[in-house]
């Protein structure tokens, strides 16, 4: 059976206390630097590693940061928990990812799973399907330190992290019509996430620059995120079946992208193909179709700031009651020319 080695079995050895090994590792000024260097070359030897539990109980915290994102799968959030770890490692603490896969029940579980972890804070990127805010909002009641990133909510007040979505989209649409694009679609993600509305904002806005109405008709929301490939499609399918066909659509959000392409790919021809723009930090979506124009979120940036913000709050000495509400700018690519089907 596996024994790992611990503070009494280097003190033995090195035939000194427990306390002065525990505080040398511990870079205590209370220990001469000779004894210390001594303490710490065996220590590496032996390959020893600090017990995360009995540091737990004598600090008062678990050193861990819980992180609930959509899917790790999803290339902006694998980007993102880059830089939260980024952050987190090089300040002594461990993070636990859980995915919610858009869904409402299994943002909850995981959560509740964390909580009984003991986690020191917690950062979330919300659920598509999240509507009820309690199992957070009891949470935060109890003292637990929380920092919201992309997908956030305004129940409380906390830090926040996001891209700048209403410039986002309105550059997206505009590059559309700056492509010819008179009809433009736009498939949103669930209508009560907070980065939907910013996004149909800047879609709205660029159709209004060059005097095109904006019709309500064109607008399909995917209530779960994308997550159900059926949801997409279906949008699409009705995107297809108007009577004028859109020639662009813009997409809001990475996973909604894929499928989006996706769906296209399996209904119509590449001669029906509308012009497509939409969030995506993924660099594979201009294989599904070439000239794919796609907005990039700062993902790695938005990570670490709120990793930053949030040991910022877990070690404040004193309760916060001014918060940061941090917005990143996005980037507009265009992999290359390609004609709309106008």
């Amino acid at each position: 059976m596996f024994k790992a080695v611990t503070i009494k079995d280097i003190a033995k050895a090195l035939k000194l206390s427990p306390s002065t090994v525990s505080r040398a590792l511990s870079d205590s000024y209370e220990i001469n630097e000779e004894t210390k260097k001594r303490i710490i070359e065996y220590a590496e030897h032996i390959n020893y590693r600090r017990n995360p539990m009995a540091s737990s109980l004598r600090h008062g915290r678990s050193y861990s940061i819980g992180v609930i994102v959509c899917e790790v799968a999803n290339s902006f959030f694998s980007q993102a928990i880059d830089g939260i770890e980024s952050v987190a490692y090089s300040k002594g603490y461990h993070v636990i990812i859980s995915q919610s896969h858009d869904s409402y029940e299994r943002e909850v579980m995981n959560i509740q799973h964390l909580a009984n972890r003991a986690i020191d804070g917690l950062l979330i990127s919300m659920s598509a399907e999240t509507k009820d805010f309690s199992h957070i909002v009891g949470l935060h009641e109890r003292g637990l330190p929380i920092v919201f990133f992309d997908r956030i909510i305004d129940t409380f007040e906390t830090h926040t992290v996001s891209s700048d979505n209403r410039q986002g989209a309105k550059q997206a649409t505009l590059s559309l019509i700056d492509r010819g694009a008179k009809k433009i679609a736009h498939l949103a993600n669930a209508p009560h996430l907070s980065i939907t509305a910013e996004r149909l904002e800047g879609y709205a806005e660029a159709l209004e620059l060059h005097g095109i109405p904006l019709d309500e008709s064109l607008i399909r929301y995917c209530h779960h995120g994308g997550r159900v490939q059926e949801e997409v499609e279906h949008a699409v399918q009705y995107f297809i079946g108007l009577p004028e066909k859109p020639d662009a659509v813009f997409v809001a959000s990475d996973r909604l992208s894929m499928g989006c392409l996706n769906a296209y790919n399996k209904l119509v021809s590449k001669e029906q193909y509308p012009g497509v723009a939409g969030f995506s930090n993924s660099d594979v979506l201009d294989l599904l179709q070439p000239g794919f124009t796609c907005i990039r979120q700062p993902a790695f940036e938005m990570g670490r700031v709120a990793m930053e913000l949030l040991i910022q709050l877990i070690e404040s000495r004193y309760p916060v009651y001014e918060f940061e509400n941090e917005v990143l700018n996005t980037e507009l690519i265009i992999y290359a020319n390609q004609e709309l089907n106008c």
